[in-house]
């Protein structure tokens, strides 16, 4: 297998915006369902729609919870998690609570993680962790890690691409320690050339975000998805 469909087999293409219509979101979805990537990564209230684009593709439906910040209730994110998945969603991306783990209240954090995880697991349905590492110092992201592993994440995920820096190699490699080989790694954002994405991969990573599929699996044409 070559480096282009390595990388394009980690791919969760991003379509988060808040700006995204029902129109750019099928649009979306068509200019990426030629390539064999993972899923598209919609908004909560896309759900439905991207499954019903994506009925009978071996493209799943991925979304996000508590996005982007992740300060809503863990009450409200179980909800939130029960409902996108009956519309569809087969992989949920959900945010800690960072202010919660920044004030060194693990156990809140770590319950936050394990009734979404419960919920999901329960439907068959996959959990990445987001840590949001740009907000975070080293120690904070090695225990985000480790708590998101107690609680039984299936993923950690570097970033929502939302607040601040995305994806370093840096932190792939403080992540991949902090946690044991059951544990996959996500990076996420600023991820935009098939150069990066090889490195990231390199890293260790099982999965990319990205909203710039095209440009990275056509290898320097210009990125048709910036908008989105």
């Amino acid at each position: 297998m070559n480096i282009k469909n390595i990388v394009a087999s980690a791919i969760d293409h991003a379509v988060l915006k808040p700006e995204v219509t029902d129109f750019h979101l099928e649009r979306e979805i068509n200019s990426v369902k030629k390539y064999n990537i993972a899923s598209v990564c919609v908004k909560p209230c896309h759900v439905k729609l991207a499954a019903d684009i994506l009925k009978g593709s071996k493209i799943l439906v991925s979304t996000v919870i508590g996005f982007p910040h992740g300060t809503t209730t863990t009450k409200c994110k179980v909800a939130e998690s029960i409902e996108v998945i009956e519309n569809g969603a087969k992989e949920l991306d959900m945010v800690i609570n960072i202010g919660k783990l920044i004030s060194g209240d693990y156990e809140y954090v770590k319950k936050d993680i394990s009734e979404v995880v419960k919920c999901a697991h329960k439907r068959n349905v996959i959990v990445k962790v987001i840590i949001e590492t740009a907000l975070l110092n080293d120690e904070q992201k090695v225990q985000a890690c480790k708590i998101a592993e107690e609680a039984g994440a299936d993923f950690v995920k570097t970033s929502t691409g939302f607040n601040g820096k995305g994806a370093e190699l840096s932190d792939i490699a403080l992540m991949k320690d902090a946690v044991s080989s059951k544990v996959k790694i996500k990076a996420s954002g600023g991820i935009k050339t098939l150069e990066q994405a090889a490195k990231f991969i390199d890293a260790g990573c099982s999965r990319l975000g990205t909203s710039s599929t095209v440009a990275i699996l056509e290898d320097g044409l210009a990125d048709t998805d910036t908008a989105y």
